[in-house]
């Protein structure tokens, strides 16, 4: 963690910044593991609110009503606080990564996408943070 946090921090990004962007990848990550399943159900997103499918409830079927529930929205709740924490910051942008299997979070400097260039293609010439 320690090594990730100092790679944040000589961006010029203040220390207790970065610890919030750690917790809000930890969290980013969390939440999209959770979209594509966790082997126990998934969330799913039903008119703009987030349900989790417990797979192993008695109520099987997806279309029983009593296998879903809502949980807490932590995504938005996750990327309100980046775009708070990175309008301190104009000179860097942040990019979140849905696929769960690794960083949720980059840190992209001026240069580490060519102009003209999608970030999805270069994301990874940026800052993980872990």
């Amino acid at each position: 963690m320690k090594n990730s946090i100092n790679q944040v921090i000589t961006t010029g990004i203040q220390y207790g910044d970065a610890i919030a962007l750690r917790r809000i990848s930890m969290t980013l990550r969390r939440w999209y593991e959770l979209e594509c399943g966790d082997g126990n159900g998934y969330i799913e997103r039903k008119d703009g609110k987030p349900y989790y499918y417990n797979a192993n409830s008695r109520y099987i079927q997806a279309n029983d009503p009593r296998a879903w529930r809502r949980v807490p929205d932590r995504e938005t709740g996750a990327l309100k606080r980046l775009a708070t924490i990175m309008a301190n910051y104009p000179d860097l942008t942040p990019y979140v990564q849905g696929d769960p299997r690794g960083c949720a979070l980059y840190i992209l400097r001026p240069n580490d996408v060519p102009t003209g260039k999608d970030a999805g293609a270069y994301y990874s010439r940026g800052i993980p943070v872990y």
